[in-house]
């Protein structure tokens, strides 16, 4: 074969690099589709606002008995950590000092009331002589001031005497209120009620029982906001509904109605101190237990419910990924604190016909073109392999035949021919 000549030659190769430029310059222009993303078309609606909350159960009403007169405490006369019944006697006091304190009163009331008899004849008698000149003025003045003298000393020793029997009666103390009486804080032969009232222990009604909770300013004014849009009075308002879970999780079986929120703002943490009232028929909560509590406190109006995957958070605040009327994705900060189920509770930063990427959001990119389809959450839920998996799976099967068609290179064998 005669070899070509070099005009030729290189001809040839300048037509080469030629057509080379050409391959390189339609592939620059070449550029691949916009990534394809799930959409949702954002939707107003109206929610409930339900707040997540820590609260500390306390007795519906709390009864302390004390000792109202001195003396020994001589017995206790119930049984700790049962219910009793108002006027209900727990304890004794030694009433001896007492009785005999009621019976010099008695005494004192009976030398009054004979003193007083005397003067009153007294009095009688120079009054029916003061007329007949057989007794002075001055004499019948004084035998009324000494009646009248006498008189009061028998008021004075009938209220000696009521008190006596008063503080005779405080040596049976009662229960101030119906409720659980607690432990005894003074044991027996204790002398009791010298310098103060001494505590002998506490009775609390725990049916119903309150639940003491704070909420922030800023969920004080949502809530309010919440009930004034929807006309809610201030008695509906205050018939919001509280739903608790015990320590373990376990949801109780009795709800809970708002019936207290304080006007005033704790400056040191920002909140405002709320209370529920909380049915406890069976007496299975105990005052001073920390429980979880779902407070619903009105509907939201024109809200957003969002899928969490659609939500993002940064430095600044949470966004959520749209889609413009160009297919460009846009960004839009939005207000996302409370949760619903799956869902977040948007409550600011979209509007009405938003498209909110949920499907594909690592391929979209703020600013850049998407092809946007409608969101299918069954896609999520499909456990099959992603796209592409196949071919991947193909190609290590030619990997793995293509090993095996090479050389043995240990053995140095060759695969037989054909």
């Amino acid at each position: 074969m005669k070899p070509l000549p070099l005009r030729t030659s290189l001809l040839c190769l300048g037509l080469a690099a030629a057509l080379a430029g050409c391959g390189k310059g339609a592939d620059k222009q070449q550029q691949p589709p916009p990534p394809e993303v799930g959409v949702i078309e954002a939707t107003p609606q109206n929610a409930p606002l339900v707040q997540d909350l820590v609260g500390r159960l306390s007795p519906y009403r709390s009864g302390d008995v004390r000792a109202r007169v001195p003396g020994v405490l001589m017995a206790r006369t119930y049984e700790e950590g049962t219910d009793v019944k108002k006027g209900q006697v727990l304890f004794k006091i030694d009433p001896a000092p007492l009785r005999a304190a009621l019976d010099a009163s008695l005494a004192n009331l009976a030398q009054a009331q004979a003193t007083a008899a005397n003067n009153k004849a007294a009095a009688d008698r120079a009054s029916s002589l003061v007329g007949k000149g057989y007794v002075s003025r001055a004499d019948y003045d004084a035998a009324i001031a000494a009646q009248r003298t006498a008189d009061a000393a028998v008021k004075q020793a009938q209220a000696d005497v009521q008190t006596a029997r008063i503080n005779l009666g405080f040596t049976d103390v009662t229960a101030p209120i119906d409720g659980r009486a607690g432990q005894q804080q003074v044991t027996e032969g204790a002398l009791v009620g010298q310098s103060d009232v001494t505590l002998l222990t506490t009775v609390d009604q725990i049916d119903p029982l309150y639940v003491n909770f704070t909420l922030g300013v800023s969920d004080v004014e949502q809530m309010r906001r919440a009930a004034a849009s929807g006309g809610a009075t201030l008695a509906e308002r205050n018939k919001t509904k509280v739903d608790v879970a015990l320590p373990d999780g376990t949801p109780y079986g009795q709800a809970g109605t708002l019936d207290f929120a304080s006007v005033t703002v704790n400056p040191q943490t920002g909140t405002v101190n709320l209370r529920a009232q909380l049915p406890n028929p069976d007496k299975s909560l105990l005052p001073g237990t920390y429980v979880t509590i779902k407070a619903y406190m009105g509907d939201l109006h024109g809200v957003f419910l969002v899928p969490q995957k659609a939500v993002q958070r940064d430095a600044n605040s949470a966004y959520v990924l749209t889609v413009g009327p160009d297919n460009n994705v846009v960004r839009k900060n939005v207000k996302a604190d409370n949760q619903r189920g799956l869902d977040f509770l948007v409550t600011s930063g979209l509007a009405a016909h938003d498209k909110i990427i949920v499907g594909g959001l690592p391929k979209a990119k703020e600013g850049k073109p998407v092809n946007p389809k409608p969101y299918d959450p069954k896609q999520d839920q499909a456990g099959g392999a992603p796209q592409g998996a196949a071919p991947a799976a193909q190609g290590q099967q030619a990997s793995a035949k293509g090993e095996q068609a090479k050389p043995d290179a240990k053995s140095g064998s060759q695969p037989e021919k054909q």
